[in-house]
């Protein structure tokens, strides 16, 4: 199977809601073996379009492992704190 990666493109509104999002999104992960790769700032754009400050990258073994974990019971419950705290597209990607 091949590895799936979760991308978050984020513009933070709330940085307490933010703060307290990101502390708590690590415990969902373990499940699913989900590991952070990358948590950063944008810093240039080289060519396009972008509007988001952050980024997040997270990886899992296989696009099933990501599906379970974003429909898992404790990632749903995240969601309301995640839209209060920041604006994001959050999108999958399978090589």
């Amino acid at each position: 199977m091949s590895k799936a990666y979760v991308i978050g493109h984020v513009s933070v509104i709330d940085h307490d809601k933010w703060a307290q999002y990101r502390a708590s999104v690590p415990k969902t992960l373990v499940p699913w073996c989900g590991t952070l790769i990358l948590r950063g700032k944008f810093k240039k754009l080289l060519a396009g379009q972008h509007q988001h400050t952050d980024t997040v990258v997270i990886a899992f073994n296989n696009i099933s492992d990501l599906n379970s974990w974003f429909e898992s019971s404790a990632y749903q419950a995240l969601i309301p704190l995640r839209e209060s705290a920041a604006k994001i597209d959050l999108l999958s990607f399978e090589e």
